[in-house]
Formats: structure tokens, sequence, C-alpha cells
């Protein structure tokens, strides 16, 4: 195996670094995020860092990068409290990959790919047309992360919209069935198979 102490991975160029530490902890989740400004720009963002965080209430959380440059989803959702979490889908890739590129703010990401925007509900923020998981989010709270300038978000979950298919009787939701896919790294995306369900694990007896 390769070896790499904490001297190593400090020396590393920027690029191999950002390849090798953004990839070593594993497949992530690849969402897009939703949001319009009060002034009605709509915005779109591809995130990994979406994870769940709790089911009674339910809350999830991600973590935005220091807010050194503007950063319009941020922004936007600091101002009317809303925003949406979209799966992305193997034929979205491209489109939701091109959403990380910088553009002004009154340029939306809609515009510049092709994905569309969905409203629902009476929502204020979109959601991805043609995602087979889409949820409302309410912003809560952030806490500041000093070791590194990141916050990290918390936001619960008011709307669920779950495409019939995905969703079994027993509540779980088959991602594989409708195409989601997941980030390796920065650039990475990958379709995962479905291996096994198993029992909810208990004491064995001995």
């Amino acid at each position: 195996m390769k070896y790499f102490d904490t001297n190593a991975i400090k020396n590393f160029k920027k690029v191999y670094r950002l390849n090798m530490i953004n990839s070593i902890t594993g497949y992530k989740s690849a969402n897009m995020i939703g949001s319009r400004s009060n002034s009605g720009n709509e915005n779109l963002a591809i995130f990994s860092s979406v994870t769940h965080l709790g089911s009674n209430p339910p809350l999830l959380s991600f973590t935005l990068r220091p807010n050194t440059v503007p950063r319009h989803t941020y922004k936007n959702f600091r101002e009317n409290k809303v925003f949406t979490v979209n799966h992305v889908t193997l034929y979205q890739v491209e489109d939701a990959h091109h959403t990380s590129a910088k553009y002004d703010e009154e340029i939306s990401e809609f515009n510049q790919t092709a994905l569309s925007p969905e409203y629902k509900n009476d929502f204020y923020a979109p959601f991805v047309k043609g995602s087979p998981v889409q949820l409302g989010c309410r912003y809560l709270n952030e806490y500041d992360i000093i070791e590194n300038g990141c916050v990290l978000i918390v936001a619960a979950i008011e709307h669920i919209f779950i495409e019939n298919q995905l969703l079994n009787d027993d509540g779980w939701v088959k991602l594989e069935d409708g195409n989601v896919m997941t980030i390796n790294g920065l650039d990475g995306y990958a379709l995962p198979k479905l291996h096994k369900r198993l029992d909810y694990a208990r004491p064995k007896t001995i």
C-alpha cells in the first residue's frame, strides 16, 4: 500500500491533494440545491455534502465552503429561509456538474443547462424537473467550523416528492430504480447497484 504522513500530505501539489482528500472518504451523495433570491433570481448548484441528520424531526445538513467569495445559494436561503435538494440522475450528470461553474448572480444555471425549474405547493424555491427525489427544505441554523472556515447548514425537510416506483411499502427508497448518481471526489460520478438489504442488527445470543 502507498503510505503518506502529515508532512507528505502537506507537500502535495494542490490539485493532487484536492483529488486525493476529496476521494479517500468514499462515495458521497450527488444533489442539486435550488434557491431563489428575494428579487427572483434562480440559482442551482451541485453539492456532495448533503447528509441525513435526523428522522424525527426530519433534518439534513450540508457544508458550505468559506464565504470569502460570493455564495449565491447561501445568500438566497438566508434571505427567504428555503431551498430545495434534488437528486442527480444518470441523465443529468453533465448539466448538474456544470452548475459548479461560477456565474454572476443574475445568470441562472437553469438557463445555462438543459435543466428546468419546477415549482410545487407554492414553495418559493425551484425544484429540478426530472429529479426522482425532491426535497423542500427550510433553513434552521448554521455552525462555523473554525478549523477550516466552512459553515455547516442545518435544515428541516418540509416537503418530499418521490417517484412512485422508488418508494417501497416499508418507506425505504430504492434509489437504484431512479438511476441516482453518487460522487467520488470532485468530478467522478458513479451509478450504484444495490447488493442487498439486511435486517436490523441486534446483539447475538452466545
